[in-house]
């Protein structure tokens, strides 16, 4: 094998090519991340209405992060972000019915007036309730009554066109799932052998 030295100026020109060799791979590597099932994204969004006024922005706040594939998010813009890239940006239109569905007129009921908070007693408040199953179920304040209240259990957007502005800002492998609390099972004791069973007495010896 031959051996030279080489120039300060050769060394310093192949540091720079294996830089950009990392770099280039690093760069590749980070591209092929994309929006799929199991991946935790980070997203920037502006939410609005089909009039153009914002609802709702998380621009100059923490990014909104989710677990894609886990109904984390609406169905119609978790569909839309399938596949995008980080830095991808997107104009989502979502119609109601895969958004936060339609309204629906059964969820419009009447609770007692004592049953709600007195700072809640104001048309347009939202409270949150939780259903049978546990999930929490947004409630909004339609009428008072003299003795009751009129709540809509429908969400507030339901019924709406929604228009998204999103840009995936990240995206990760979901973390694991911390591992279960719950004591371990304590072991079936072992079933106690037979006893044995007594020897059989020989025949007595014969008397001469």
């Amino acid at each position: 094998m031959r051996i030279r030295v080489l120039s300060l100026l050769t060394l310093l020109a192949l540091c720079s090519h294996t830089e950009l060799i990392f770099a280039a791979a690093a760069e590749k590597t980070k591209d092929n991340r994309v929006v799929k099932d199991g991946m935790m994204v980070s997203l920037d969004y502006t939410l609005k209405g089909t009039d153009g006024k914002v609802i709702e922005t998380n621009k100059g706040r923490d990014p909104l992060k989710y677990i894609h594939g886990q109904k984390m998010m609406i169905p119609g813009l978790e569909k839309e972000l399938t596949g995008m890239k980080v830095g991808g940006e997107k104009h989502v239109t979502v119609k109601p019915e895969d958004g936060y569905g339609k309204v629906n007129p059964n969820a419009v009921q009447e609770i007692p007036k004592e049953k709600i908070p007195p700072n809640a007693l104001k048309v347009g408040a939202v409270l949150a309730a939780k259903s049978p199953e546990g999930m929490v179920v947004p409630m909004t304040v339609r009428q008072i009554k003299e003795k009751t209240v009129v709540m809509d259990m429908n969400h507030p957007m339901a019924g709406k066109t929604l228009v998204f502005d999103v840009k995936v800002v990240d995206i990760q492998p979901a973390p694991l799932p911390p591992p279960s609390t719950q004591p371990a099972k304590p072991a079936v004791p072992a079933k106690p052998a037979a006893p044995a069973a007594p020897a059989k007495p020989g025949d007595p010896a014969e008397k001469k």
